[in-house]
């Protein structure tokens, strides 16, 4: 691997860093094996084959293209698989564990377009309203751009993460990241502003763009329509009341608390440990950590109606249809599985890709994470990653 490769692969992740209500039933409070052995098994635990899945996150890791895998399958409140392969710390050599926590990148979207919905279902703002109606002066263009265009990324708004300020495409500049500007706070206003440097990529509403502006902006709603922050409402809101003991919202502080996987850059000296970090560069687009466990719950929650109402769920599943966004909705992504639709995101944090997914009704659950590495096995590992999302969707099920 050369030197000039290395670093653009640690600049392509830089640049995606902030990026893929009621009482929790008792089934979510405890694993498989304890629900499992306090009832009759269900037929879908009986059928799924949990060595092949596990094989499934061993590919993930033995090209070497990710140092770590984890992997979680739920139903009806059960896990029915879970698993973890590889190593969740170098410098220790200890293994990765299903229990870990990660940094879950755009996932974060999901919990605050679940936040925003709710604030539709209690008429507080309208999907439809102007950004400038509730966020004055602080868009260009912001008559024209609604917040569902926000929501959607269909407003045209300069994605901020990619402006050269966040290019760390030499190795210089990417020592200079790993020394002092991983440690830089930035406030949702100064992200904007560097959006708002440069120009649209289109009319509102005429194409699709990802964005992660539009979700630093949902964050500033959420602060101005509630007074609290939009970390506090998610926390009020989704985890508090779902019990997602393992899931944080950071503002500032650069750890993962608890155990967890470590993220890793292959440079030519060898890996460089790209954990911790300042999550405030991500902020309302991908700040969150969260565990497997955390995530198919938070999913289960939201596709079975138990965050949103009807209305507001099918809003949400409402996809674009135009271009590469044809399958985004409101902070969801519709998926296509030979076993039927699944919604849910994926999130992506310098040294952490993941995704979590769950079916129309919210019964069945898959979210997997695995920490990027070496780019001569990262092919291999990419597509064992996604056979393992197929191949977990349809664990113990016949067809759709």
């Amino acid at each position: 691997m050369s030197r000039s490769s290395a670093v653009r692969r640690a600049a392509v992740a830089l640049a995606g860093a902030g990026l893929v209500a009621g009482a929790v039933p008792a089934a979510y409070a405890q694993d498989a094996a304890g629900a499992v052995g306090a009832r009759a098994v269900p037929d879908a635990v009986r059928r799924v084959d949990r060595a092949a899945l596990d094989a499934g996150l061993q590919a993930v890791v033995a090209p070497g293209g990710a140092t770590a895998a984890l992997g979680r399958v739920s139903e009806n409140g059960r896990t029915l698989w879970k698993g973890a392969a590889g190593t969740g710390d170098l410098a220790t050599g200890g293994p990765a564990a299903a229990r870990d926590r990660f940094r879950i990148g755009s996932a974060t979207k999901t919990f605050v377009a679940t936040v925003v919905l709710q604030l539709v279902a209690e008429h507080r703002i309208g999907l439809d309203d102007p950004v400038e109606t509730h966020l004055p002066g602080v868009v260009h263009n912001g008559a024209a751009i609604s917040l569902r265009q926000l929501l959607n990324h269909t407003g045209g708004i300069y994605n901020y993460t990619s402006d050269p300020a966040f290019a760390y495409d030499d190795e210089a500049s990417f020592r200079t990241w790993l020394s002092t500007d991983r440690w830089k706070s930035w406030s949702p206003a100064e992200l904007v502003a560097v959006a708002g440097s440069h120009p649209a990529y289109f009319p509102p509403g005429q194409d699709w763009h990802y964005s992660n502006t539009d979700y630093i902006l949902l964050g500033m709603l959420i602060e101005k329509t509630t007074g609290r922050t939009w970390q506090q409402e998610v926390e009020r809101r989704i985890i508090r009341p779902l019990g997602l003991r393992e899931t944080t919202m950071p503002e500032n502080d650069p750890a993962v608390p608890g155990p967890h996987t470590h993220g890793y850059v292959s440079l030519p000296g060898g890996p460089v440990d790209v954990t911790l970090f300042n999550p405030s560069v991500a902020g309302a687009s991908g700040a969150g950590i969260s565990t497997t466990a955390d995530l198919a719950a938070f999913v289960s929650a939201l596709l079975g109606g138990r965050l949103l109402g009807p209305a507001e769920l099918a809003e949400m599943k409402r996809t674009t249809g135009l271009g590469r966004g044809a399958d985004y909705g409101l902070g969801l992504e519709r998926t296509p599985t030979p076993c039927g639709t699944f919604w849910g995101h994926r999130g992506d944090s310098i040294g952490y890709s993941s995704i979590m997914l769950g079916d129309d009704t919210g019964t069945r659950q898959v979210v997997l994470s695995r920490n990027p590495y070496d780019s001569a096995g990262r092919p291999a590992s990419e597509a064992a990653f996604t056979a393992l999302v197929t191949a977990a969707a349809c664990a113990g099920r016949t067809g759709p």
